[in-house]
């Protein structure tokens, strides 16, 4: 298949959101409405123009913040998107790539109605910022495969919702080769074959708008790839996921996977390192078989020695498998973290532990991936 991007909380809890037994309060429906066709148009001309070229690693972090918030609240005080300052850090640090989160609910305020033009402005602003710096963005609609605590396939939120979202989105971003779509963050608590139809829907209605841009697709629960192979109603996601159909031909698969006890990254010490880079093993065996490309959208620990050493076992383990995996994004820097300890975000200019850990993988001189 062909890959072609190139190169470019507040007071939180130590938690990783919607996990097992875990609780969110980062839902705010922005308020205002208008078409988001026209006005997208308009500001696309003014985003950056890069033609495509070589397959380079997609390696950084996330920049949290854009999926941040209540039910209720504003921009710039439930949730935020990277500033300035942390654009450039990660240009700096010679990363190629962000994922960037943001919320399903705020840029569409109502399933199949119009884009919200002040968050779609808001967006599209940071994603120019971001090119800018030679970075490629990595859009992450950060839901769990639910929009206002509706879950997709549950309630009333259904597949061509799903579809109609995208069919709105892709074509803002349409012929950037420096913007990826990621379909969905983590689905869960989800049939297998639900989000199977909803994942091919949305495939489907990128494509449908002639965008031909990358596009990440993740399995069910929770993106594991320690659950890559679960036997689910409907089919494991390895048996199901074989079966994805892209009219273009560029797409990989997005996992994510943590080293902590229960794979959750919501612990403070990483003793499974050995099991992750397991898991991580057994996908890329399915994806060699079955011709597929993959991407690691997720993974991260604290500053524990047990968290660093196997952050350098990620490392070394996806470079050697370059011709699989097209690259990562860790575990999460942004402003708003405070003292989350699994925060990549520098502290006065100071960079974290783990980034120091990462750092000869941002700087690998044959960033050549897939």
């Amino acid at each position: 298949m062909i890959i072609t991007p190139t190169s470019a909380y507040q007071s939180i809890a130590f938690m990783k959101y919607d996990r097992p037994k875990l609780t969110t309060s980062k839902r705010v429906l922005a308020r205002g409405h208008l078409v988001a066709g026209t006005l997208a148009t308009a500001l696309l001309v003014a985003a950056v123009s890069h033609p495509a070229s070589a397959q380079i690693c997609l390696r950084g972090v996330n920049l949290a913040g854009g999926e941040f918030g209540g039910s209720e609240g504003d921009y710039g005080q439930s949730y935020i998107y990277p500033s300035v300052e942390t654009l450039d850090w990660a240009a700096s640090r010679q990363m190629t790539a962000i994922r960037l989160p943001f919320k399903w609910e705020r840029l569409q305020p109502k399933l199949n109605g119009p884009f919200d033009s002040a968050e779609l402005t808001r967006l599209v602003e940071i994603v120019r910022q971001a090119n800018g710096r030679g970075l490629t963005v990595i859009l992450d609609p950060h839901n769990y495969a639910e929009y206002q605590n509706d879950r997709l396939g549950k309630g009333n939120v259904t597949a061509a919702d799903f579809a109609n979202f995208w069919s709105q989105l892709a074509p803002v971003f349409s012929g950037n080769p420096l913007v990826v779509y990621g379909l969905m963050n983590e689905p869960t608590d989800i049939g297998s074959a639900v989000w199977f139809e909803a994942a091919q829907a949305g495939l489907d209605a990128i494509r449908a708008t002639g965008a031909n841009n990358l596009v990440l697709v993740p399995g069910n629960i929770w993106s594991g790839a320690s659950h890559w192979f679960d036997d689910q109603e409907g089919g494991s996601n390895a048996e199901l996921f074989q079966n994805i159909s892209d009219s273009a031909d560029n797409f990989a698969f997005e996992f994510h996977q943590y080293m902590d006890d229960n794979f959750s990254g919501t612990n403070p010490t990483c003793p499974r390192v050995k099991d992750a880079i397991l898991a991580l093993e057994g996908v890329t065996g399915w994806m060699r078989q079955y011709g597929y490309k993959g991407f690691l959208g997720e993974f991260g620990g604290t500053s524990a020695p047990d968290c660093l050493a196997g952050l350098d076992e990620f490392g070394d383990y996806l470079a050697s498998q370059r011709d699989i995996w097209i690259g990562w994004t860790a575990w999460a820097a942004g402003d708003w973290w405070g003292d989350y300890p699994l925060s990549l975000q520098p502290d006065a200019g100071v960079d974290k532990p783990q980034i120091n850990v990462l750092k000869p993988y941002f700087q690998d001189l044959d960033r050549q991936c897939g």
